[in-house]
C-alpha cells in the first residue's frame, strides 16, 4: 500500500470522459484542446492523446510540454508574451494566440511563420465568481472593440473566445453563444477558425451531447470556420482522488480529525474560490471536520458524514481532484508533497511520481 499522500489517477474514469470526446469530435467536427492550466500531468497523455487532438497553454513552459509530451497540435495563448520568450513560443506552437492588438503587432514579424489568433472578450460569461470572471469589469482578458479589431483581421486567421465557467447548463452555454455571435459574428465570417475555450461541462451527467454536438456544427458551418473546444475540467472530472490518512483528533465543540495534507498545498482551489471538498460516500451519523495539517487556521477540507468515526490511521479518499491541484501544489510549511500516482486499466497502481526533501530544497535557493 502507498504512503499517503497522493493524488490517485484512475484510467478507468479517465476513458470515460475521453470517451466523450470521441462523440464530441466525430459529432460536430469540432477539435479538443487539453487546457494544461488545469491538468498537464502527463503521465496519462499517452492515453488521452488518443482521444484528443493537442493542448493549449497559457506560458511557454505549458506550450513546451505540450510539445514534447503531448504532440498533436500546440497551441500558445498567453495573456501577455515578453520578448525573450516570444522565439521560443513561435518555434514549440501550431498556433499563437495574442490577448491584445498591442502584442499582435508588437510581435507581429517574430510570428509570421505560423498561425495567429486574437482573443475576443464578450463582455458576458457564465462565471458567478468574480476573481475568474473574464468579463468582470475592467477585464485585461482579450479585446472588446470589434470595430478595433476589425482593422488588423487581416493579420490573424482565427479567434479565441473564452467566457464559460464549470457551465453544465446547455441552455445557457446556447444563449451566451448567442450573445457572442451577435457581437463578434461579422468578424467571424472573416476568418478561418474559432476556439470557444474551456468552461464547458459536456462530460458531466445527462449533459445534451448531441444537441451540443448540432449547435457546435451549426456555428462551424455558418461561419465557415474550423471550433476547436478547450476542455479543462471537463477531460479530467471524476477521475482523480486525493489520499490522505488521519494523523490526530481533536474535540473543540465538533469532532476534528487532521490528515497528512493541506488544502492549502495541495487542493489550493478550495480556498481561493471558498468551497469544500467532495467526499464520497458522504453519508452516515458521525459528522467530522476533516483538517489540513499546515498551520494556516483555515486549512480545512470539509465536514463530512461517516459511517463510523474516523480512527488514527484510517485513509480518506478525497475525490474530484485532477482539475487545478497538482499544477498549482506548493511546498508551504515544508510539507511533503503528494506523489502522483495511477491507476492503470488493469488495476494495477503506480507510481508516476514521488517527491522528497530534495525537490524541496531544490525548489528554493
Amino acid at each position: 500500500m502507498l504512503q499517503t499522500p497522493y493524488y490517485l489517477i484512475d484510467e478507468a474514469r479517465l476513458l470515460a470522459n475521453m470517451r466523450v470526446m470521441d462523440t464530441v469530435r466525430q459529432q460536430s467536427g469540432a477539435k479538443v484542446l487539453l487546457a494544461l492550466k488545469c491538468f498537464a500531468s502527463w503521465a496519462v497523455f499517452p492515453m488521452m492523446a488518443q482521444h484528443m487532438d493537442g493542448t493549449t497553454s497559457s506560458s511557454l513552459y505549458e506550450v513546451k510540454l505540450g510539445r514534447r509530451k503531448f504532440g498533436g497540435e500546440t497551441h500558445a495563448y498567453s495573456v501577455a508574451y515578453a520578448d525573450h520568450e516570444i522565439g521560443e513560443v513561435v518555434a514549440n506552437a501550431d498556433k499563437i494566440i495574442f490577448n491584445s492588438i498591442s502584442q499582435l503587432t508588437r510581435f507581429e514579424v517574430q510570428s509570421a511563420g505560423i498561425a495567429r489568433g486574437l482573443r475576443l472578450n464578450p463582455g458576458v460569461s457564465t462565471s458567478s465568481f468574480d476573481l475568474a470572471d473574464p468579463a468582470r469589469p475592467f477585464s485585461r482578458l482579450g479585446e472588446w472593440d470589434a470595430e478595433k479589431v476589425e482593422a488588423v483581421v487581416e493579420k490573424i486567421s482565427g479567434f479565441m473566445v473564452h467566457n464559460n465557467c464549470e457551465n453544465g447548463d446547455f441552455s445557457r452555454f446556447d444563449e451566451i453563444l448567442t450573445e457572442v455571435e451577435a457581437r463578434f459574428g461579422h468578424l467571424f465570417h472573416q476568418v478561418k477558425w474559432v476556439s470557444l475555450g474551456g468552461g464547458i461541462h459536456f462530460t458531466g451527467e445527462n449533459y445534451p451531447i448531441d444537441a451540443f454536438c448540432r449547435r457546435l456544427k451549426a456555428f462551424a458551418r455558418n461561419y465557415g470556420v474550423e471550433v476547436y473546444l478547450e476542455p479543462g475540467e471537463a477531460a479530467i472530472t471524476r477521475t482523480t482522488t486525493l489520499e490522505v490518512s488521519v494523523l490526530d483528533r481533536l474535540f473543540n465543540g465538533r469532532e476534528l480529525a487532521i490528515v497528512d495534507s493541506s488544502v492549502e498545498a495541495h487542493m489550493l482551489d478550495l480556498l481561493i474560490y471558498r468551497e469544500s471538498a467532495k467526499m464520497s460516500p458522504n453519508t452516515g451519523p458521525y459528522e467530522v471536520m476533516v483538517c489540513g495539517k499546515s498551520c494556516l487556521a483555515g486549512d480545512v477540507f470539509g465536514t463530512f458524514s461517516f459511517a463510523a468515526p474516523l480512527e488514527i490511521g484510517d485513509r480518506i479518499s478525497i475525490q474530484d481532484a485532477a482539475g487545478y491541484t497538482m499544477v498549482k501544489k506548493n511546498w508551504f510549511n515544508g510539507m511533503k508533497m503528494p506523489a502522483i500516482a495511477v491507476k492503470g486499466l488493469d488495476g494495477e497502481i503506480r507510481v508516476a511520481r514521488d517527491f522528497t526533501y530534495d525537490d524541496f530544497e531544490k525548489n528554493l535557493s
